[in-house]
């Protein structure tokens, strides 16, 4: 069993709690994402990546320990190219990231739904980006008009997707 099924939490629940919260410690990212991973319901430490139409910065994360975390991609919400495919989210999930979020596309959505791990996308779009080492990682992204930076909180469910600056779950 992995920490991340030890994460008890419902985003609604945490809206509930949070909705006064006017500090911007507290952020709802709107709901356009469709649900691509076998696991609908994630949530972890968040590691960003800024990349348009290269993939480079999400292969060397996924390919990284994951620690239960979760890779948020500021992919310029591009429907040209997938930013996300098969082979990567595999990769993903044996290194042990929770979930992914690309303000992008993904591809392969056969592989991608028998994959244990979240993975949230605008759509599909079954074009592959070129590697040219385009990107960053680390930095403050904007997903959605949402600001999300390394070390805040991401929480995923069926109802949506809200980010923390700091752990507001329970653990059980």
């Amino acid at each position: 069993m992995s920490n991340a099924s030890l994460i008890v939490f419902s985003t609604c629940d945490l809206c509930d709690e949070h909705k006064t919260n006017d500090s911007a410690d507290f952020r709802v990212i709107p709901t356009v994402f469709q649900n691509y991973g076998a696991r609908v319901k994630f949530a972890g430490p968040v590691l960003t990546v800024k990349c348009y139409e290269d993939n480079s910065h999400v292969k060397q994360a996924v390919e990284s320990e994951g620690h239960g975390r979760v890779l948020v991609v500021d992919g310029g919400a591009s429907m040209r190219r997938a930013l996300l495919g098969g082979n990567l989210a595999a990769a993903a999930q044996r290194n042990g990231w929770a979930g992914i979020v690309i303000d992008g596309c993904a591809r392969d959505a056969a592989e991608l739904a028998a994959l244990d791990i979240g993975i949230r996308a605008l759509a599909l779009n079954p074009m592959p980006t070129d590697r040219a080492g385009q990107g960053q990682t680390g930095l403050v992204i904007h997903v959605q008009g949402v600001r999300v930076k390394i070390g805040d909180w991401l929480y995923a469910d069926l109802d949506g997707i809200v980010i923390s600056s700091t752990a507001l779950h329970a653990v059980s």
